[in-house]
């Protein structure tokens, strides 16, 4: 069965987001035998246009585009390298703002991407030591740091490209218990903070990789939506597709049969932005404030045509032939590194209960037997909802709330 194993519950964080102590709202799932009457109601077939230059020609009319990274898509990945390897990005972007970063770190990331000599054990702080610990298992941030910091040293002071970390300062050497956490300020916050302070404030042009649960429109409590009360209009967002069935025979077939890949779709207006949802992306596990009750629902803001949260999708191939991303060797031979991880993870309250180094090299050997990606369906996500560390976090919610603290 999928999803028994933390290290693909890792691969599946953006699904699972994290989990968050808030009241949510009851969606129903729509069923694949709704999907084409939903379809056909409104809206014209979707065109695909060239990925990576469509991209940067979105940078003329936008402040700021926003795509998802480094949640174990391979081919996600390699897209966005390509993307910021190529010639024209210099112009067209000024700055790259990371999830898989702690903002603790900037003036030694600032230093490391300008050219200076920083020693790597020193840099790679800035993306091992977030609030995630899928950033520091990610071979993409491995690569994508060294990389940026490659192209600016060909390129004019003037032209180079920073990089801001938006993760909250979180020091974990002094974070002993979940009452820690809890005082960091809230990631979506935090990331705005960041881009209203240093890209939009200043008026620069920004891409953004976050999850895309960060960076959907018409929200209260994500990162974009908390910036766009104040610079509404100026962001284009980009989606995966999720576990939408790009080879199906039926409603999906006419779609991308002859697209080219890498391609980009805008949904406005489309037979595919018509669509709910819950047809690309699994809810993810939240925790009733309260009752610390589980559940894996949507929100009622993220209800209606997907159009109203995102701009557009990336289709890059059929979806069952997407790669997942392995975990680099140096991290697998980091055992000090490995150890603090299920320190950080047997957290109360924090998801994915803490493992043995010996059960997780087994995990890590079992993942290279298949290196498909596997994208959650909502049926998937039930048997995560009694993993030992989603139990562990609704003890700790119980806990807290006999003492009156559950947090907002």
């Amino acid at each position: 069965m999928i999803l028994k194993t933390k290290m693909k519950m890792r691969r599946l964080n953006h699904y699972l987001c994290a989990i968050v102590l808030l009241l949510m709202g009851l969606i129903p799932t729509l069923g694949w035998s709704q999907t084409q009457q939903q379809a056909n109601r409104i809206g014209s077939q979707p065109i695909p246009e060239p990925a990576i230059s469509t991209i940067l020609a979105a940078f003329d009319k936008y402040e700021v585009v926003g795509m998802p990274e480094a949640h174990g898509q391979k081919d996600l990945d390699d897209f966005i390298l390509s993307l910021i390897r190529n010639p024209a990005f210099p112009d067209k972007v000024n700055d790259i703002a990371v999830e898989c970063g702690n903002s603790l770190y900037q003036p030694t990331l600032d230093r490391y991407i300008a050219g200076e000599s920083v020693p790597f054990a020193e840099v790679r702080q800035v993306w091992r030591n977030t609030t995630a610990s899928m950033c520091g298992l990610s071979g993409f941030f491995e690569q994508f740091f060294p990389l940026v910091r490659a192209i600016n040293l060909k390129l004019p002071t003037a032209k180079r490209v920073r990089v801001l970390a938006c993760d909250p300062p979180i020091e974990w050497e002094n974070v002993k218990n979940f009452q820690d956490i809890l005082k960091l300020p809230l990631r979506d916050v935090s990331i705005a903070t960041v881009m209203e302070q240093e890209v939009l404030s200043k008026h620069r042009k920004a891409l953004m990789l976050f999850g895309t649960f960060h960076l959907f429109h018409g929200q209260q409590r994500n990162a974009v939506s908390i910036y766009e009360k104040n610079y509404p209009n100026i962001t284009f967002i980009v989606s995966e597709l999720g576990y939408f069935d790009t080879d199906s025979p039926t409603i999906t077939g006419s779609y991308f049969a002859s697209w080219p890949i890498p391609s980009l779709v805008r949904v406005k207006g489309t037979t595919l932005g018509a669509l709910d949802l819950p047809h690309f992306l699994a809810p993810g596990i939240t925790i009733h404030e309260g009752d610390c009750a589980v559940h894996n629902e949507f929100p009622k803001t993220l209800q209606g045509p997907v159009e109203n949260l995102v701009d557009a999708f990336l289709y890059l191939g059929p979806q069952d032939f997407q790669l997942s991303e392995q975990m680099p060797a140096d991290i697998a031979l980091d055992i000090d590194y490995r150890k603090e991880l299920l320190r950080r993870e047997s957290l109360p309250g924090i998801p994915g209960a803490a493992n043995t180094l010996k059960a997780e090299d087994e995990q890590i050997m079992k993942s290279a037997e298949n290196p498909i990606f596997i994208v959650p369906h909502p049926q998937d996500l039930k048997l995560v909802m009694q993993d030992e560390g989603v139990k562990k976090a609704v003890q700790s919610c119980l806990d807290r709330a006999s003492h009156g603290s559950v947090p907002r």
